[in-house]
């Protein structure tokens, strides 16, 4: 296991959503950011069609240091990915699987989550060094093709829809092999307050942990199929 899969694994055992925090402002993110934390999550991305990305993505650096796993979402060029780097960044999020870019990331050495509909692009993106594979969007990739990527896809593919993903449709995903979400506009919407994102990161916690064991530990893959009504031949 490579150091990058094993640093995004420790975050996502502590909470597997990942706040997405599209057009934020750099003299607001911090105070986001630990009404974030303070909810629970432990991955937060900040695209870089945000107003001064890669200055929140400092701020954030400083604030949280290793405690969090941050970066940049919407990552489209390999220079950009050395950007978030310089930037303390650990995390590159794509919303395509450009083999440039993902191998940009890897040398830089940060967390790489490419976009991927297909699985050409998915096993692509795998033979490539993509530490897990971000579905988008999810309104197209749907839990029932979800379920048919994990029946070819390695056992330990990492899965992560992103895109319309609300506290109410995580259920069926999670039934399917998701391994955890990235959370949008349901989370954070350009505008909204620390206090009202608390609101919003409080109620996806919630919802996952619904989702969790008693243990607060998912169910693995081959219990979930166990459980799984069978297929009609």
């Amino acid at each position: 296991m490579t150091q990058e899969r094993a640093d995004l694994q420790s975050h996502l055992a502590r909470l597997p959503l990942i706040a997405i925090l599209r057009g934020v402002r750099p003299d607001e993110v911090v105070a986001i950011g630990e009404a974030l934390v303070d909810a629970g999550f432990a991955i937060i991305e900040v695209p870089l069609n945000s107003p001064d990305a890669l200055e929140s993505i400092q701020r954030l650096s400083i604030a949280f240091g290793v405690d969090v796993l941050l970066g940049a979402g919407t990552v489209m060029t390999p220079s950009q990915a050395r950007d978030v780097a310089a930037a303390g960044g650990r995390l590159v999020v794509m919303p395509h699987a450009d083999a440039a870019v993902i191998c940009a990331t890897q040398a830089e050495g940060l967390v790489c989550i490419p976009g991927i509909a297909t699985p050409t692009e998915g096993f692509s993106a795998l033979a490539h060094g993509a530490d897990g594979l971000k579905l988008f969007p999810a309104e197209l990739i749907t839990p029932t093709v979800l379920r048919a990527f994990r029946a070819v896809f390695p056992a330990d593919t990492m899965f992560f829809p992103v895109g319309g993903i609300t506290p109410l449709s995580m259920t069926d995903y999670v039934a399917a092999g998701a391994a955890g979400f990235g959370l949008g506009s349901a989370l954070y919407r350009r505008g909204d307050n620390a206090a009202q994102v608390s609101i919003s990161a409080k109620a996806f916690v919630t919802a996952w942990s619904a989702l969790t064991g008693p243990d607060g530990v998912l169910p693995t893959p081959a219990s979930r199929d166990a459980t799984s009504p069978p297929r009609s031949s």
